[in-house]
């Protein structure tokens, strides 16, 4: 145990809130050589969370997966659902118990529902709240052997979901007039602001881009913006520069090429997030991850439950499994790793098996087996 914490102390985001502090540290694929090799005598608790939608079924082709390549993690599995009526305060407390003690966790969508039934924080909202997962990270990049509008793109997404226009505040002031506050602090402003420039130290990116709107919301965005514009200063090799929400949709539908790395705040990470799934293939094709200073999640990139899929066995598992793979990265399992993503690659680029969201016929089922017998290739 005194091994698995240590890999995890050192593999997780630094956050620290001196401008000052060491360089950060996302994960194991982040040291590259300094990395250690993974050990096969040891075996990586994760706490699995598979949500809602079909969230299960795509939890099932990553236990699938794990099995027939021997990857050396135990899942403790939790089921935690709003509109399956699996939701309370003990629930949550035992998923906050297991991801505190495993500090890694792959997860599903957890489903929001829209009706107001006195809380207005969601489990999801919350569950990141009480673990701090401040920073949102999405890899938008293209599959080989895919062909969309826009081939060869690769840029990263880091979106701060902690506060923004989530922080679940809002009141009747008067019959029929609603406010709902945005929350925008300099402390978490810097804080992602950092990790954005850390990240693309870390990663060998060229180039932060701030996305807000601050022509409109002078005072919060423009908060925001200003932070990111002071830790910019902290890294002169990093171009820096900033652009307005809507503009950022329309530059990235026409010549997406021009971003590199993205930071922006809560809602329109959400917003920018799905979009740049759609320019490679969709919500299927694209993994996530969330940090915290000790702890991190993995997820799709898009989140979305896709509810009208399930039991229809028409689910692509690939975001789910390149999340694993993700995560088994940041458990050092470098070997299994890449093991997990080259198999999923290999089976979209050879084309004969696709899932309908990708032009083909094949099950999730199908798509699963194809990656199991791409395994060992």
């Amino acid at each position: 145990m005194l091994l698995i914490s240590l890999l995890h102390f050192f593999h997780s985001p630094d956050i620290e809130m001196s401008l000052a502090s060491r360089p950060l540290s996302l994960s194991a694929g982040l040291c590259g050589s300094e990395a250690p090799p993974a050990r096969a005598d040891a075996t990586f608790k994760v706490t699995m969370v598979p949500g809602d939608g079909v969230g299960p079924e795509l939890m099932t082709a990553v236990k699938e997966v794990f099995k027939a390549g021997d990857v050396p993690v135990e899942f403790e599995e939790f089921h935690l659902s709003e509109v399956q009526n699996m939701a309370s305060e003990e629930k949550l407390d035992q998923v906050l118990t297991s991801m505190k003690n495993n500090k890694v966790a792959i997860k599903g969508k957890i489903h929001t529902p829209m009706e107001f039934k006195g809380e207005l924080a969601s489990y999801e909202m919350r569950l990141r709240r009480k673990l701090d997962l401040f920073a949102n990270v999405v890899h938008v990049n293209s599959l080989p052997g895919y062909s969309t509008r826009h081939n060869n793109l690769d840029l990263v997404i880091i979106r701060e979901q902690t506060e923004g226009e989530y922080s679940s505040l809002e009141h009747e002031s008067v019959t029929g007039v609603i406010e709902c506050l945005k929350i925008i602090t300099r402390e978490k402003s810097r804080r992602i602001a950092k990790f954005a420039f850390d990240y693309a130290t870390k990663k060998g990116r060229n180039k932060v881009t701030a996305v807000h709107k601050a022509n409109i919301m002078k005072l919060g965005d423009g908060l925001f913006l200003q932070s990111c514009a002071e830790v910019a200063q902290l890294y002169p090799k990093i171009k820096y520069e900033n652009i307005i929400i809507d503009n950022c949709c329309m530059q990235l539908v026409q010549n997406p090429y021009q971003f590199d790395v993205l930071v922006m705040p809560n809602l329109y990470g959400n917003i920018i997030d799905n979009l740049a799934a759609g320019l490679v293939g969709g919500a299927g094709v694209v993994p996530g991850e969330s940090y915290s200073a000790e702890y991190a999640v993995f997820e799709t990139g898009a989140r979305h439950p896709f509810a009208q899929a399930v039991g229809r066995n028409i689910a692509n598992p690939t975001a789910m499994l390149l999340s694993a793979s993700n995560m088994l990265r940041h458990l050092n399992l470098e070997y299994h790793s890449q093991m997990v993503s080259d198999a999923v690659k290999r089976v979209i680029k050879q084309g004969k098996v696709r899932t309908g969201d990708l032009g083909g016929y094949a099950t999730s089922d199908e798509f699963t087996r194809a990656v199991i017998a791409n395994l060992a290739v």
